[in-house]
């Protein structure tokens, strides 16, 4: 394989395309390409058998770096430290980095087990979700118009690699999701069946609302129930992301009990 290409301009194309990913949440969508910044995500990439079109290095972080991460692609690129600070989104600079290439033409899979995203704001809130779908057996998510970016910069760090696990299909409307041909459970603070005394579908789509709105009206229409989560301390309401957390456990449990 041949060498790395030094790059020392501040100026050069790659890194101000970079720049515009790792600080811009929607320029993904233009460029079909995301920046993934430090040792976990590229790792998580590699992880899934995908391989990225370009890997960045410091000079310091390519002179001890492993084989597997020097070898992910062909195009391999070596920066000043002071070239990769100016791409970070993070308080400490990671020493590498991987532009990955978006799946192109992404589809709901119709009868998949689901997360529904419905004008989620926060991009914490997101990725947490996010991580969830993986780790509990939800193959895709689906995000409704409003919903953050599913590959922005700040969703991709808060979901850790999850993002490599799912189909993600976004920018969809509520019609959208006639189509499904699984039962759609939606959250609900207040009303609908206790979830710790619900007989579980497998597959469904859980859809999470808005942090502060909830589930749109349209949706719930579109539900074969509607399930609370019990909370005997008082609270209004849990954030999005622990009630996700909660409702997906409880599906994947329920799977997993002995018939």
């Amino acid at each position: 394989m041949k060498e790395p290409t030094q790059v020392t301009s501040r100026d050069n194309p790659l890194l101000k395309r970079l720049r515009l990913l790792s600080q811009d949440g929607t320029a993904y969508r233009k460029q079909g390409q995301v920046w993934l910044e430090g040792d976990h995500l590229c790792r998580a990439l590699l992880a899934r058998g995908q391989r990225p079109v370009t890997a960045v290095f410091t000079e310091r972080c390519w002179a001890g770096a492993p084989h597997d991460l020097r070898d992910a692609c062909e195009h391999r690129v070596v920066v000043p430290e002071v070239l990769m600070a100016g791409l970070s989104g993070l308080e400490s600079p990671a020493g590498m980095g991987f532009v990955w290439g978006l799946p192109q033409g992404q589809t709901p899979d119709l009868a998949g087990a689901t997360v529904v995203l419905d004008r989620l704001q926060d991009a914490g809130n997101v990725g947490s979700i996010l991580r969830s779908a993986a780790a509990m057996g939800f193959g895709q998510v689906l995000a409704l118009k409003g919903t953050a970016g599913l590959w922005s910069p700040k969703v991709l760090r808060a979901g850790m690699g999850a993002h490599f696990a799912l189909r993600l299909v976004e920018g969809l409307a509520p019609d959208d999701l006639r189509a499904l041909t699984v039962p759609m459970l939606v959250t609900s603070s207040h009303r609908g069946e206790f979830l710790h005394r619900s007989e579980l579908p497998w597959p469904c789509a859980w859809v999470m609302g808005h942090e502060g709105q909830g589930v749109r009206p349209e949706l719930e229409a579109l539900a074969s129930r509607s399930v609370r989560i019990t909370q005997p301390g008082g609270e209004e309401s849990l954030n999005v992301a622990a009630a996700a957390a909660i409702c997906l456990h409880a599906s994947a449990a329920a799977r997993a009990l002995p018939l």
